[in-house]
């Protein structure tokens, strides 16, 4: 039942995410790290055995926090945590900083209230690779095959050491973003929380800095206020009817563990993460003169490619999840890297998804320009040309998806009447088409359909690719 996915283990409260799978989990990684810690080649060999533990503001957060630390403490290790629920950067960051030997993070992120979730990091506060995520299910398996059982405290009972990251976490965003400029600017920003982790986080340094904020639901609820905690164009919704009532001149929201991002200009328009992750680049190269390459992963806009080209900057591409970009951020310098699905992080920072930081980055850009964002995204268009980009999810019936998965992994040479140029495997199936257009396809490990992503130069182009890409799959 414990399976690790591009972000940690998920489940429904109390059919799969229970109290006794926390601590099955929780010994599974114990082991795992107690082998570490007598590996010479371990980066963490003979190292403090600290672990630092938070989590989000979903149901029973805390408590199955608590029930973690107890697993870890019976072998010896020092759990700390986080004295209040934390947004997910900030735990990464505690990591490096207390050079924890790992991190336990309760969270689901933008999922639903009726999920919770476990995420492991490494000793360098990223989500655990799947080399590692693999030894502790392995681990899992022989727990469960040995009818492993743990004899727990009330879950109240158990106590551990408590710390609060927010000073540090603050002291490093002040070395990343220049707040004197967000100060001259006297911004009118509108905020949405989601009920998440990311109040007192955002909001607090955004006041400090002088703007004048209008902020929605910054309170914490577990159930999220019967809504997804996640910041796309439904989910930034009020933040889009304060701007448009003119109240606000930018949006700025964060999911339920704060490691992704919304953002939504001054006529109201959501911006993607795509253009977000080009504008970063654009700004932290061309007003921060900043240096290094930059990454993304193999679905997310090759509008980033254009800017970086504009800007003389070499780009890599990775598979999908922010542990292959954090990864990469470790082994050279990487001015920014970031997913379509709304994270980024920058050089010098955690490699792990902020979205606290994307919002002040944007912030940052609105005051270094004294422009809308929407403008700067149109003046880089004149040089690049638009980009537009979709995904959909397509149902494929299951008797049927193994034998269209076989027929894209051999390669196509039409999608429809568009010539594929390239065909990329680096994740799922991705055709390069002529005039920078292309598709990228990826099955669903848990449903019966397949993820198509497409990108075109124009939204005719757009919705033309979109019909052959469903003809393609649906016959």
């Amino acid at each position: 039942m414990i399976k690790f996915g591009t972000s940690g283990w998920r489940g429904l409260i109390a059919r799969d995410f229970t109290f006794a799978n926390v601590r099955l989990a929780a010994e599974g990684i114990a082991l795992y790290l107690e082998s570490e810690l007598k590996n010479p080649e371990s980066k963490i060999f003979k190292l403090k055995p600290v672990v630092i533990l938070g989590h989000d503001t979903r149901f029973l957060g805390r408590e199955f926090t608590l029930a973690a630390a107890e697993v870890l403490a019976s072998h010896g290790f020092i759990p700390l945590l986080c004295q209040r629920d934390a947004p997910t950067p900030v735990i990464a960051h505690t990591i490096r900083l207390h050079k924890a030997v790992g991190g336990i993070n309760m969270t689901a992120s933008h999922n639903p209230a009726e999920y919770q979730g476990l995420k492991f990091s490494t000793s360098n506060g990223a989500a655990a690779p799947p080399e590692v995520t693999q030894q502790i299910e392995e681990n899992i398996v022989r727990l469960v095959a040995a009818n492993w059982n743990f004899e727990s405290s009330a879950t109240h009972a158990f106590s551990c050491k408590m710390i609060d990251p927010q000073a540090a976490y603050f002291r490093q965003l002040r070395k990343l973003v220049d707040f004197n400029i967000i100060k001259q600017a006297k911004l009118k920003i509108a905020i949405e929380l989601m009920y998440g982790t990311g109040r007192g986080y955002l909001d607090t340094l955004l006041a400090e800095a002088g703007a004048k904020l209008t902020v929605f639901h910054d309170q914490p609820n577990p159930l999220f206020g019967g809504h997804h905690p996640e910041p796309n164009s439904d989910g930034m919704a009020e933040v889009r009817a304060c701007i448009l009532s003119g109240r606000a001149k930018l949006g700025l929201g964060l999911d339920g563990d704060a490691d992704r991002f919304g953002i939504v200009d001054k006529d109201g328009t959501w911006l993607t993460p795509n253009q977000i992750l080009a504008l970063t680049l654009y700004h932290l190269k061309k007003n921060r003169g900043w240096t290094g390459a930059a990454v993304r992963t193999v679905p997310t806009s090759h509008q980033v490619d254009a800017v970086a080209a504009l800007l003389g900057v070499k780009i890599h591409e990775t598979p999908v999840g922010f542990k292959y970009i954090g990864a990469l951020m470790e082994s050279e310098p990487i001015i920014v890297g970031g997913e379509e699905s709304g994270g980024l992080s920058v050089k010098g920072h955690v490699p792990e998804k902020d979205g606290i930081l994307a919002c002040l980055l944007m912030a940052e850009l609105v005051a270094t320009e004294r422009k809308s964002l929407g403008q700067i995204l149109k003046q880089l268009e004149k040089q690049t040309g638009e980009f537009h980009t979709e995904r959909i999810n397509v149902a494929i019936a299951p008797d049927k998806k193994a034998a269209l998965l076989q027929k894209l992994a051999g390669g196509l040479d039409m999608i429809g009447p568009f010539k594929v140029v390239k065909f990329i495997t680096t994740d799922g199936y991705k055709f390069l088409l002529p005039a920078q257009e292309w598709v990228a396809f990826r099955a669903s490990g848990t449903e019966p359909l397949i993820r198509c992503y497409i990108e075109a130069k124009s939204t005719s182009q757009l919705g033309r690719l979109r019909t052959a890409c469903r003809k393609l799959l649906q016959g």
